[in-house]
């Protein structure tokens, strides 16, 4: 069928035609982008590496997008092929996201399923075969899907800019660029609605309200062109279905994903809550009738505690410093919004205040017993825990970026006995920022002569030149460092960077001591000091790792390579062999 119509068309008519088909390039447009952001923000979640991963799926997206624009002229009909682009559109926008949980679920609920089957034991890793082929297919799956969805996506403006011209029967000279303008206000206010609407809400709603505003503007381009479309019952068919799906994904999709997000656990999931920084989950396991259930805590899927043993981090975190620092009134606590290390630190009878930064209020709020959104149970357990500290009357919460509120800090010539750095791993480029030499060097400058600084620095075993990069960037901002390292149960060997500014090594200042066990009651001298030993010719290749200087990246990259490349394996060697962590 000729997709020209009639040339003695009023002008008017024209005119509202424009009115639509711009309008629906603009919202088209947005859709696009929010499709780009939702994919690479949600294959970021699963493949762990955020910023290279959000990069890279724009990226292929994009040229997608191209390849979609260099196809559409092969498309017959353009009224047509774009009323059918639309609903393939709005159903893969709208179900990428639930494939892509189901993949990743069926991925990690398939090596149990063998275990139990079989009766195979837990230790035994089950790697190979179909367990290795969905693995992959879920680290690529994510970069397919956004590859289609980028295909088809591209396709909309030359199709567009096709029925506007058929239109007016007439070659428009500015067609394309009246095209391309909408598009570009259109994903304008698309990035808009992803900041400062789809971040706050759970992901699953920003992709069914996207694919929604898809399936709008394919009922109304089906309803407004059905004569230049020709056979429109499966179009309709197929748009009845896409409308159910959504409404079907609106009222279960979230706790679908949430189901599915609750396979990777082995522990029952018993809370989740998803902030503007970073995606909370509460586990709890029953051992049994004598012990209490043990609370864990992940954050961005890596574990942060287990009830049962944290008691052995905090510990180790906390009391070597308070020991070294030789006043403990004033304590600033960056991050440790869970309250945890906050509690061992006002143990100490002589600490008169505690200020704490943090940047997520809603993690504050459930740490605090505040969030509405938690159990009861679940929120007296959690404020039992950390000995309800937050509310504290010596505990100061100020809610900001850290790498900013220090800053404030130095304007207002604040100083500090001790500082505290209880930060998630540098697993993100944000974190990174706050491992760097610069904010090392500004967080000197708000303690005192006398006080002490103390990292939590990951594992000295499982991400070894991760770990020595902090000590390292600690000692280039100006610190006399030391390194101690523990077991925690729940992490395997864990390690921490001590520094004071000036004077005698924080491990000296213990010894001099010659206490029997400290303010904390836990953790005795020989514990503490024979922590700071570590194997025969451990640092001996120390020279060989980088600092981590500001915007250099060097231990995001680190920190990535143990854990995500390296798997966390760990190489014992003689001292003499070249180094293979």
């Amino acid at each position: 069928m000729s997709e020209a119509i009639d040339l003695t068309v009023p002008s008017r008519r024209l005119l509202r035609h424009d009115i639509f088909l711009i309008a629906a390039i603009g919202i088209v447009a947005g859709c696009g982008l929010i499709y780009e952001y939702l994919m690479a923000h949600y294959a970021g979640r699963i493949l762990g590496v955020m910023e290279s991963t959000i990069y890279a799926m724009i990226g292929l997206m994009i040229m997608a997008m191209g390849a979609g624009a260099f196809v559409a002229k092969w498309v017959g009909s353009a009224f047509r092929g774009f009323a059918w682009l639309e609903l393939w559109i709005g159903i893969l926008g709208a179900s990428a996201v639930l494939i892509l949980s189901g993949t990743v679920a069926l991925t990690y609920s398939i090596p149990d399923a063998i275990r139990t089957i079989y009766g195979l034991d837990e230790s035994i890793e089950l790697n190979g075969g179909l367990a290795q082929a969905l693995y992959q297919l879920t680290r690529f799956l994510p970069f397919v899907l956004g590859a289609i969805i980028g295909f088809l996506v591209g396709m909309e403006i030359p199709l567009i800019a096709r029925i506007r011209q058929s239109l007016h029967a007439q070659h428009l000279e500015h067609n394309l660029g009246t095209m391309y303008g909408a598009d570009y206000v259109g994903a304008g206010l698309g990035a808009a609605m992803w900041v400062f609407v789809c971040l706050h809400i759970p992901i699953i709603y920003a992709a069914v309200g996207t694919a929604s505003l898809n399936a709008v503007v394919g009922v109304i381009f089906l309803w407004v062109y059905r004569r230049e479309i020709g056979s429109t019952r499966l179009l309709w068919v197929g748009h009845g279905a896409l409308v159910i799906m959504l409404v079907i994904m609106a009222s279960f999709g979230g706790r679908w994903i949430n189901d599915m997000s609750n396979m990777l656990f082995t522990d029952r999931v018993v809370h989740q809550l998803k902030t503007p920084y970073q995606n909370l989950i509460l586990t709890k396991r029953h051992i049994s009738r004598t012990k209490p259930d043990v609370l864990s805590l992940y954050i961005n899927g890596r574990l942060q505690f287990a009830s049962n043993d944290e008691r052995i981090y905090h510990s180790f975190l906390t009391t070597p410093a308070l020991l070294s620092a030789y006043e403990r009134g004033r304590v600033l606590v960056v991050g440790g919004g869970d309250g945890l290390a906050v509690r061992d630190i006002l143990r100490w009878p002589d600490v008169q205040e505690v200020t704490l930064v943090d940047i997520d209020k809603q993690m504050l709020d459930l740490f605090r017993g505040k969030d509405e959104s938690a159990p009861d149970w679940l929120s007296r357990d959690l404020i039992n825990l950390n000995a309800n500290a937050l509310n504290d009357p010596r505990v100061k919460v100020v809610l900001q970026d850290a790498f900013i509120e220090v800053e404030a800090m130095i304007n207002a010539a604040e100083q500090f006995d001790l500082i505290v750095l209880d930060l998630p791993d540098p697993s993100h480029p944000d974190l990174n920022r706050l491992y760097s030499d610069f904010f090392y060097a500004r967080l000197k400058q708000v303690l005192s002569p006398d006080g002490t600084i103390v990292v939590q620095s990951t594992s000295p075993y499982h991400a070894k030149k991760a770990f020595i990069s902090v000590g390292l960037t600690l000692a280039h901002a100006g610190f006399k460092v030391e390194r101690y390292h523990a077991n925690v149960p729940s992490f395997g060997e864990w390690g921490w960077t001590i520094g004071v500014p000036q004077g005698m090594p924080p491990s000296e200042r213990i010894r001099s001591l010659d206490l029997t066990v400290s303010a904390d009651s836990m953790l005795e001298d020989r514990q503490i000091l024979a922590a700071f030993v570590f194997p025969v010719g451990y640092f001996q290749f120390e020279d060989q790792v980088e600092i981590n200087r500001l915007g250099s990246h060097t231990l995001f990259n680190y920190h990535q390579e143990a854990w995500e490349t390296g798997f966390g394996v760990y190489y014992a060697q003689d001292p003499d062999e070249p180094d293979q962590n």
